[in-house]
């Protein structure tokens, strides 16, 4: 079966150890409005990822470093190895100590980096919320993401576009606690369980290892010679999933649909292994991040939720349009 050439997106706007890495460059123009400048040049703008060495958060800094040099300000990345709270923590508090004037983050758990981050607003820091949330985000003064909840209902869509006749399917996640995978899993949840034809396995968390994602696939094929489709919730989880289907001889008989698009999972996407992938617009979220600091610190107008779109890629539109929401490995 033919996959439908597409792109989505969506904008919404509701108005209710670490390390430092260098400067990007981008080629993408931001979908925000135009930010503050006063005062630009003494801005220093702090920018804490959910992980290093996920390009998913790289083609973010790629954003946060365009739109920062664009309004003169300064921009310091550190991060935490492994998507940790536990590691992620020290890190928010040392920065939060050096009072940025913005701060983008992206927490790596709902409840843990809650009073870290109050903590920061409360110092007189802009927080920006990026790509996750915590549970009570009111002290941020914007919160960006992508629709993931959409993009979980597109996810099994594109699998029952495979297999229409229907079949067992399975979401391999992260771990509970995440704001952005929670919510992809459950888009997909629901659109499974509306649909008669397929029976929902559940969700298997793989605590971002790819190696651990594959054992989980591995098992499950076995014990489950039914399953049509697995759902992947993020990067890593979709390259340990294409191994894993690998591995059990079944790359023929499963439709893998991966959220995120760094280069391991394109080269996955070209091998067949993996049939579609989910694109975030990390550039944009980046971007968008440090317009709305900017303007939380210029009393200006701020947009205190946004949502962005996805593109689903195929190999039937990798070298088009869609093609280029892949993700960056530097910038």
């Amino acid at each position: 079966m033919k996959w439908n050439n597409r792109i989505v997106r969506t904008m919404a706007i509701a108005a209710a150890g670490g390390l430092v890495l260098t400067g990007c460059g981008a080629e993408e123009e931001p979908t925000g409005g135009e930010p503050g400048t006063d005062a630009s040049s003494e801005v220093e703008i702090a920018f804490i990822p959910g992980v290093i060495g996920d390009e998913f958060y790289i083609t973010m800094e790629c954003g946060i470093q365009e739109a920062a040099e664009a309004a003169g300000a300064t921009v310091n990345v550190q991060g935490p190895r492994q998507f940790d709270p536990t590691l992620q923590k020290p890190i928010i508090d040392s920065v939060v100590a050096s009072q940025p004037d913005i701060l983008l983050v992206a927490p790596t758990d709902v409840t843990a980096m809650q009073a870290p981050l109050e903590a920061a607003a409360e110092a007189g820091t802009k927080v920006v919320l990026v790509d996750t949330t915590v549970e009570d985000p009111s002290f941020a003064v914007s919160r960006i993401a992508s629709d993931n909840i959409g993009g979980g209902a597109a996810a099994f869509e594109a699998i029952k576009e495979q297999n229409p006749k229907g079949g067992q399917v399975l979401v391999v996640g992260l771990t509970p606690g995440i704001s952005t995978t929670d919510a992809r899993t459950e888009g997909f949840a629901k659109a499974a369980e509306a649909d008669s034809d397929f029976e929902y396995l559940g969700v298997e968390y793989s605590d971002n290892d790819p190696a651990q994602a594959a054992q989980i696939v591995t098992a499950a094929l076995q014990a489950n010679p039914d399953i049509v489709g697995i759902f992947a919730v993020n990067l890593f989880a979709a390259e340990g999933t294409a191994t894993g289907v690998r591995q059990a001889g079944a790359s023929e008989d499963v439709t893998v649909v991966g959220f995120d698009a760094g280069p391991a999972q394109v080269q996955q996407l070209e091998e067949g292994i993996v049939q579609a992938l989910i694109a975030q617009e990390p550039r944009t979220i980046g971007q968008l991040g440090v317009e709305q600091g900017l303007a939380a610190l210029n009393d200006e107008t701020v947009k205190e939720e946004i949502q962005t779109g996805f593109t689903i890629i195929t190999q039937e539109n990798l070298d088009g349009e869609e093609g280029d929401a892949a993700y960056q490995s530097s910038c």
